[in-house]
């Protein structure tokens, strides 16, 4: 299965959902919709916090599974974290 995208590959532009569909029964919502704040991030992003979350959110654990220093896992959860703080922003100026 592909990944959502949620940046427009002409203009660079936050992506909204027009629609959506019901597989089984076929019902279809239409409208305009926001992509919440964890599916904006970069898929990379996504699956690092779906890593912390399957490690209880010990980053001891995320350094050892990912092979990489505690420092640096830190940082990753923080870029995240600042990513996010923005996503959030964004979406109250509008």
């Amino acid at each position: 299965m592909k990944n959502l995208p949620s940046i427009c590959p002409a203009c660079q532009s936050q992506l909204k959902i027009k629609e959506l569909l019901c597989e089984k029964c076929s019902t279809e919502i239409g409208g305009l919709f926001e992509l919440p704040p964890l599916a904006r991030l970069s898929v990379e992003d996504q699956e690092f916090i779906l890593q912390f979350v399957k490690c209880s959110g010990s980053l001891k654990e995320m350094a050892r599974l990912q092979k990489l220093s505690y420092p640096t896992v830190r940082n990753q959860l923080d870029n995240v974290i600042e990513q996010i703080k923005v996503l959030e922003d964004q979406k109250q100026d509008i």
